[in-house]
């Protein structure tokens, strides 16, 4: 490392920007501009943004980036001019407003579009390629992504030729061509693995590459690149990793926050890695699908504190996986205080929220959001993992409500998309194959038990406890069905001992009862034995007269008793205490 030897401030702020000490570059540079009599050069403004905007300044960043724009602009330097309009375009877009970035990016093809080559322009065929890319025209998009990677190769810059390589991997994905896509994000993933790029560039690669390998369900590249990025973004003042430092926290959790006012994200301290809330954001959907429930909530806690302001959805999903986490603990509260708190922030919270729905036995809601989801999230070229898990929700929750025929036709969607059709995705797989036993248990079908067993390898393969212990309840039921006692015992056994291991305490409670037989259990929702027996045949399909037929008691009586029902367990039709009964284990 250079030990700057000037005494000149701006001198030492070049250096220092030079070795990304960012704080030190804005401390210097900062203080310097606030002497009227003591200007900046364009180059040096453009530096105090990047400054600013490392230091958690977003508001100083884009003030220094229009100062350094008109002094481009002044001194004719159209190149200069454009980067800087360019930068603006981003900024004002992470930071919500679409009309002013919209602006800046057109002045920045004004600035750059009708110069001779430059490494300018690679940034101009990026935001091409994006949207193309939005509009479904993969051809466009690949034509602006290989025009940026000849422009990277041109100048030499291994900051743009990497970007370039994401870019066109992300539209190869896009486009169906996952192996080629990966293996570009492979080549892009070494040179920062390497450590051979600048850090603005390393960070986003990160966050993109771990944004692309939850989409395409490529679950091993997330788990690795998202420690990866994790160690990257290490305080280096502690030398602790994140778990350490986030263990001992005792800020206010998402769920004790006011419900209707979502804490937003502070300002990142000087010092810290912007990228370091959002890299976070995306280990806590990794750590919550391998089971790690108690970390992944105080990381979610921790990353909504990191997250900068202009990176709110990074926050949003933050709050969306703490409230998976806690409505499969069976903390029904906190988790709607989550979803709430995501969907503020700008996320659909979906499926999260219709499974929630469906735990709190109002069914009819849970239908409707799952189903409006879908219909927001028709091509599943964007974001398959997205629309897999819709799908698998809309079969849960078509099943709780005796809808065979809705729960068959979600299951064979999902076994249709790209890379659980073809079997090369394994996420993906596990979640059809899940699906399709299902429905082919209640369907009553002898074929159950292929699938089940095919998921139950899979989930065990890919480390995901949680959907492993769920399929084993499902396979328990379908060897009980076809008289393997024994080994549905054993697959309850084991589902309950990860479920108390996980905290999944409603989970917990169902493998002990049907292990127990339920005779010794107590009734959810302070039912009566006889009211059981009512909700259980209500639940299959009963009506009054066949209840009371089956019960040999009156019409009347099974009328009181299904308003009973209805007032102790908080829903008003048989729909909804149908959900609650298979929910709660009851049938």
């Amino acid at each position: 490392m250079s030990v700057p030897t000037t005494t000149d401030p701006v001198e030492r702020a070049r250096d220092a920007a030079a070795r990304e000490s960012w704080a030190e570059a804005y401390e210097l540079l900062h203080a310097h501009d606030r002497h009227p009599s003591r200007g900046l050069t364009a180059d040096d403004l453009s530096v105090l943004a990047d400054a600013a905007w490392w230091s958690g300044h977003v508001d100083e960043s884009v003030t220094a980036r229009l100062r350094a724009h008109a002094a481009y602009l002044a001194a004719d330097d159209h190149r200069g001019a454009g980067l800087a309009s360019w930068w603006l375009y981003y900024e004002y877009a992470g930071l919500g407003r679409p009309a002013a970035a919209a602006g800046w990016l057109h002045r920045a093809r004004h600035h750059l579009e009708d110069l001779p080559d430059c490494p300018e322009q690679c940034f101009l065929e990026m935001t091409a390629a994006e949207e193309a890319s939005a509009h479904g025209d993969h051809e466009t998009a690949l034509a602006a992504t290989r025009r940026m990677t000849a422009l990277a190769l041109a100048c030499g810059s291994p900051d743009l030729l990497a970007l370039s390589r994401q870019a066109e991997s992300r539209v190869l994905l896009a486009a169906g061509r996952r192996t080629e896509g990966l293996a570009l994000l492979d080549d892009a993933m070494c040179a920062v693995s390497a450590g051979e790029l600048s850090g603005m560039v390393t960070g986003w690669l990160y966050c993109l590459a771990l944004t692309q390998c939850m989409e395409v369900a490529d679950f091993a590249r997330a788990v690795e690149w998202t420690n990866a990025a994790m160690e990257w973004c290490a305080p280096p003042w502690t030398g602790r990793p994140p778990d350490e430092d986030t263990a001992t926290t005792t800020d206010t959790a998402p769920e004790d926050s006011p419900a209707g006012a979502a804490p937003l994200p502070m300002t990142v301290p000087s010092g810290e890695n912007p990228f370091r809330g959002v890299c976070r954001a995306h280990r806590v959907e990794v750590l919550d699908l391998l089971g790690a429930w108690a970390l992944a909530e105080a990381e979610a806690r921790q990353a909504c504190r990191e997250v900068p302001v202009d990176c709110l959805e990074s926050a949003a999903a933050a709050y969306y996986a703490a409230g998976d986490v806690q409505r499969r603990q069976g903390r029904l509260e906190a988790a709607a205080v989550s979803y709430g708190h995501a969907h503020e922030l700008g996320r659909i919270p979906q499926p999260g929220l219709a499974l929630l729905r469906l735990a709190q036995g109002r069914a009819d809601a849970a239908v409707a959001g799952v189903d409006l989801a879908l219909a927001c999230r028709s091509d599943p070229d964007h974001d398959v993992l997205g629309r897999a898990r819709l799908l698998a929700a809309r079969t849960e929750v078509a099943l709780a409500v005796r809808d065979v025929t809705g729960a068959a036709k979600a299951a064979a969607d999902l076994d249709a998309l790209p890379g659980a059709a073809d079997g090369d995705v394994p996420l993906l797989r596990a979640l059809a194959d899940t699906a399709l036993g299902s429905v082919a248990l209640a369907e009553k079908r002898p074929g159950a038990l292929l699938p089940l067993r095919r998921a139950l390898a899979g989930w065990l393969e890919l480390r995901v406890p949680y959907e492993a212990a769920q399929v084993r309840m499902l396979l328990a039921a379908a060897c009980r069905a076809a008289g393997d006692e024994e080994a549905a015992r054993l697959e309850l056994g084991t589902a309950r001992a990860v479920f108390e291991r996980l905290g999944a305490v409603p989970d917990a409670r169902r493998a002990a009862a049907l292990l127990s037989g339920g005779s010794r259990r107590r009734l959810p929702g302070g039912l009566t034995a006889r009211e059981a027996e009512v909700l259980r045949l209500v639940a299959s399909g009963g009506t009054n007269k066949d209840i009371a037929r089956a019960l040999v008691i009156s019409e009347h009586t099974v009328a009181r008793h299904l308003n009973n029902i209805f007032a102790k367990l908080g829903v008003g039709s048989r729909a909804s205490a149908t959900a609650y009964a298979y929910a709660h284990g009851l049938v």
